[in-house]
């Protein structure tokens, strides 16, 4: 009798330390789900407007009083006038993200409006912060984004006309370009409240201080005096 106890003591320890094991294994997946996915701080009441006059540091930004919060904390105007695309690669970003809307903060959401000159391009970027999707207001893009090195960095590409909506994955290198005769428009919404951007050629060419060429010649197996040259071309901020 005293044997057979034992034995369902054991056995009911067992099954104790199994469903320990499954707990901890939910628990630890479940935090590491929030780190992957929770990008932007999660909103833990109604609204959180951004007080961008305070001096505490936190990731994004501390609430303003919600008795100073007015209507023009969620407001912006003038995104149905075109940018100046007279630049060198013929594009211009007009952003609309917590910087012009405090009330954005902690709710995951930013928008763009980008114009392109004839041939013009906005160029290889990434937002490390966001997955973008983007509608065609005007004319007709080329545009396409690079998979990952494990993926064989594969161009994912497609041409757009109005109306069409493309999706570029979070973290990806991706592109637009008009490839029409006429100016092109683009509305985009990004899925952070500061998705971030990241110019593929100023970063690598116009970093301050400079890359090492050294670096720069062997990562892109080039000559120094190509490298001397492209960082020349892009040390030059607008």
């Amino acid at each position: 009798m005293f044997t057979v106890a034992v034995r369902e003591i054991k056995w009911l320890g067992m099954k104790i330390m199994k469903m320990v094991a499954h707990i901890v294994v939910l628990v630890l997946f479940s935090i590491t789900s929030s780190l992957v996915f929770a990008y932007d701080p999660s909103p833990l009441q109604d609204i959180c407007v951004a007080d961008d006059k305070s001096d505490v540091l936190v990731n994004g930004f501390v609430c303003k009083d919600i008795k100073e919060v007015t209507a023009q904390d969620f407001f912006y105007y003038g995104l149905d006038k075109p940018g100046n695309t007279g630049n060198k690669v013929g594009s211009i970003v007009t952003t609309v993200n917590v910087d012009q809307i405090p009330g954005l903060n902690t709710l995951g959401i930013s928008l763009v409006r980008i114009d392109y000159a004839p041939n013009g391009q906005n160029p290889p970027h990434t937002h490390p912060r966001g997955t973008e999707i983007l509608t065609v207001i005007e004319g007709t893009l080329y545009v396409g984004f690079v998979l990952s090195n494990q993926n064989n960095n594969t161009l994912i590409t497609k041409t757009l006309n109005k109306g069409d909506v493309f999706v570029f994955p979070i973290g990806l290198i991706h592109f637009q370009a008009n490839i029409g005769h006429t100016p092109a428009i683009a509305i985009a919404a990004l899925s952070s409240q500061n998705a971030g951007v990241i110019t593929i050629a100023d970063s690598v060419f116009g970093s301050m201080p400079p890359i090492s060429d050294d670096i720069l010649a062997k990562a892109f197996q080039v000559d120094k005096k190509v490298i001397d040259l492209l960082q020349a071309q892009f040390s030059v901020k607008p």
